[in-house]
Order: structure tokens, then C-alpha cells, then sequence
């Protein structure tokens, strides 16, 4: 008898809790639309669309030569196996 009293009190605040959970979550969205009392108003567009077929300008800066890249990546690559190491003796 006691354990079906327990098992009652559990789904009673299990339920609570659900309950609790979903009605905090209904409000989360009406949170998120409030604005700070400071905040700049700003009109919203509706439809209005990032360019996102806009590219940005031409580089004026030359690529990397292809020896100094072998030379970072060989830096980088040397880097990454002192690190490896460095985790293993860490274990």
C-alpha cells in the first residue's frame, strides 16, 4: 500500500512539473518579443530580403605564393602532431 502511495505522489508532482513546464513555455514566446524601454524602435518590413546575390568586391591583396603556404601548412601541421603527443602523455 505504502508503494503505491509513493508511485501516486510521483506522478502527481511529475505532472505538476509537466504542467509547470508547459505553461512557462507558452509565455517564452511572447517573452522574446518585448524590447528594453531603451531600445531604438525600428520598423519591421515584412518581405524585405537580404542580398544575398550580392558579392563582395574584388580582391586587392595578391594570394599567398604557393612556397609560403608550404610553409604555414607544414608550421600547422607540426603544431597539430606537438599537440597530439602532448594529449597522448596527458592520458
Amino acid at each position: 500500500m505504502l508503494a503505491l502511495r509513493d508511485l501516486q505522489k510521483s506522478l502527481l508532482i511529475g505532472g505538476a512539473l509537466l504542467s509547470v513546464a508547459f505553461a512557462l513555455g507558452g509565455c517564452s514566446s511572447q517573452l522574446a518579443d518585448m524590447t528594453p524601454a531603451d531600445a531604438q524602435a525600428h520598423a519591421r518590413e515584412p518581405g524585405s530580403y537580404l542580398p544575398v546575390h550580392d558579392l563582395p568586391p574584388e580582391r586587392d591583396q595578391a594570394v599567398i605564393p604557393p612556397d609560403q603556404r608550404a610553409k604555414i601548412e607544414a608550421e600547422l601541421a607540426a603544431a597539430r602532431d606537438r599537440q597530439a603527443v602532448a594529449a597522448k602523455d596527458a592520458k
